[in-house]
This record gives structure tokens, sequence and C-alpha cells, in this order.
């Protein structure tokens, strides 16, 4: 039960499973949408730490909340170094505000990424509408 305290912090992300004590690699990725591949990946980078009995992966609660935290962040756009730094401060013992905190820098410095990407974009359609008149317009003359 320690391992679905320890997952509170993913709550604003994935539910809790109080009906479950752990899962398996096949849970997981059916819950989330992601191969066996990604999961082994993931431990492979040391993001995620299932427990091993024999050859079986045997996911925590707590593993299951990080998964959340990396999906979510990968899916915002942040590295996986970003996403460890962030995940990683849930252990620093201070309540999480430390993670509280980097969490939130790291989501607004996202946030102003996104939005200057979204103003470029926006003048290069813009820029392109523009360019496809005068070359509508030049084919049309020619005629």
């Amino acid at each position: 039960m320690s391992d679905l305290l320890d997952a509170s912090a993913a709550y604003a992300v994935v539910p809790p499973r109080a009906d479950r004590d752990h899962f398996t690699i096949t849970d997981l990725s059916a819950e989330f949408g992601v191969t066996p591949r990604a999961l082994r990946f993931y431990e492979d980078e040391g993001l995620i730490a299932p427990e091993r009995r024999g050859m079986v992966r045997i996911y925590s609660h707590r593993d299951r909340a990080r998964l959340a935290w990396i999906l979510r962040g990968k899916r915002v756009g942040f590295s996986l170094a970003d996403i460890r730094e962030m995940i990683d401060l849930y252990d620093v013992g201070d309540g999480r505000q430390k993670q509280r905190a980097v969490a939130i820098e790291r989501c607004r410095e996202r946030i102003a990424a996104l939005q200057q990407q979204k103003h470029d974009i926006d003048a290069a359609i813009t820029e392109l509408a523009e360019f496809l008149t005068v070359v509508e317009g030049g084919k049309a003359k020619e005629s």
C-alpha cells in the first residue's frame, strides 16, 4: 500500500488503482497505449524500476504513476532529461515542494516556447497564403 501513497503525485495525471497490488507489462501497455518495448526503454533509461521475478517485470503503483508523468511529459514536448529531473524530485523528501516548483517552471518555459512556435507557424502560414495569392494571380494573368 505504500506504493499507492508514493504514487499520489500523479493522481492529477492518472487515477489511483486501489484494486491492484501490482501490474504486468501487458497491463500497463494496454492501459497507456504504449508498447512493451517502450516500457523496457523507460526502464533502461532509469525512469521506472519494476521488480523482477525471474524474467517477469512486476510494476508497482509508483511505476504506474511515473509512467503517467513520462507519457504526459512526452506529449507536451519535454525531453527525457526534463522528465527525469521532475519525477526524480519526488524523492527529495520535502513534501514535493521542489518537484512542484521545477514542474511549474518547466511548464511555463514550455508554454512560452510553444507560443513562440505558434506565432512563427501563423506568420509562415500568412506569408505562404500571400505568396500563393501572388502566384495564382500571376498564373491567371498569363492565361
